[in-house]
């Protein structure tokens, strides 16, 4: 056998009988073969595998939710009874985050001698930077993210609220994202408190329009912020029992505003499949 190289046949040359039986089973011509992927870019993709894997084994699971509504021991007739989901918190990062988020972070630690108390951890995550706040700092940090020049977080765009039944402990969980519009920023403060003791500072007196999302966050989860001037329902009767979009809310059997009608529970409901 030859050890001189092949030459590569021209577009006017016969293909070899390999290359025609390929275009034979392919319907076509027969396909170029794949060059090898350059060294640095498969050191990269099992770089990034490997980052992945060790996000994963640090991530916190506190469950697995099996269907779209918790249903157990009855047949989940919501057609979603095969989704199963692990529940779990992004593992904790280290500085330095990259970019403007070490700016941010540098400047809260000059601020705030006791940030380690302030602050519990530091996620970033899908290219978004999250605070997990001890929820008695909470007034002390916005009002620092709000006045200093260099933060300027002006804005509290949403307050929302997460109920996490199997997170011992910390079972509310109400976010905040605030913006920068000065230096075209945003981030989002995190903080929990026990269904035991579902008890936040208000942030109003700091940013005014957190006065309806604190009331639908109330309202909904049934967390409780210290110091709001008005703190009532906003979405259902002021008389209605329990926080809708909690996990342990009844879901269904409730009867509605609509000639007597009720909604039945998903093991009740008609099954489509």
């Amino acid at each position: 056998m030859s050890d001189a190289p092949r030459r590569a046949k021209g577009p006017d040359e016969e293909p070899t009988e390999s290359q025609s039986a390929k275009a034979q089973h392919t319907g076509g011509t027969a396909a170029p073969a794949t060059e090898p992927a350059a060294a640095d870019e498969v050191a990269a993709v099992e770089a990034d595998q490997a980052g992945d894997q060790r996000t994963a084994a640090r991530a916190e699971v506190i469950g697995v939710r099996r269907g779209m509504f918790g249903v157990q021991g009855t047949p989940d007739t919501s057609g979603y009874g095969g989704l199963i989901k692990t529940v779990e918190f992004p593992a904790g990062s280290e500085p330095p985050y990259g970019g403007w988020f070490d700016e941010v972070y540098d400047r809260i630690t000059q601020l705030l001698p006791n940030h380690a108390e302030v602050i519990n951890r530091v996620v970033v995550h899908r290219g978004e930077i999250t605070f997990y706040v001890e929820r008695e700092h909470l007034t002390e940090l916005v009002r620092h993210l709000r006045d200093d020049a260099l933060l300027r977080f002006e804005f509290c765009s949403s307050i929302s609220g997460v109920h996490y039944p199997a997170d011992t402990g910390r079972e509310l969980h109400a976010v905040y994202h605030l913006q920068s519009m000065t230096h075209n920023r945003r981030i989002r403060l995190e903080v929990t408190a026990p269904d035991a003791d579902p008890h936040i500072p208000s942030v109003v007196p700091v940013y005014p329009t957190a006065d309806w999302h604190e009331r639908e966050t109330y309202d909904m989860f049934g967390i409780i912020f210290d110091g709001h001037p008005a703190l009532t329902r906003i979405l259902m009767p002021d008389d209605w029992p329990g926080h809708p979009q909690r996990k342990d809310y009844p879901l269904g059997g409730i009867e509605v505003e609509y000639k007597g009608a009720s909604i039945p529970p998903p093991d009740q409901r008609r099954s489509y499949n």
